[in-house]
């Protein structure tokens, strides 16, 4: 019997039988390769501070009075600006980071 369409008999259009063995072999090969997954507890690991850090953390104080001033400022527009030490900031920032 022919294909209307490609003129080829059935015989000529069968599946490629070793192709697929290669595809099921290759699956199988994977799932062998893949580990099994590990049992096991992971580690608990420690940080440990020192006084001056943890007395760091517990404080967390700032000048209350002193960001509300500098607030204001900015949104008055009279907060000082010093645009060249901004700009070496930016230098500096672009120089760490790889920039030239």
């Amino acid at each position: 019997m022919t294909d209307g369409i490609s003129k080829i008999g059935r015989s000529a259009v069968e599946m490629n039988s070793s192709a697929d063995k290669l595809k099921n072999k290759e699956a199988n090969e994977a799932k062998a390769e893949k580990p099994a997954a590990a049992s096991y507890a992971p580690a608990n690991d420690e940080v440990i501070l020192s006084k001056t850090a943890e007395t760091a953390l517990a404080a967390g104080d700032f000048d209350e009075a002193k960001v509300a001033e500098i607030k204001q400022a900015i949104a008055e527009g009279n907060y000082p600006l010093d645009e060249r030490r901004i700009a070496e900031s930016f230098v500096a920032i672009e120089a760490m980071l790889g920039g030239k």
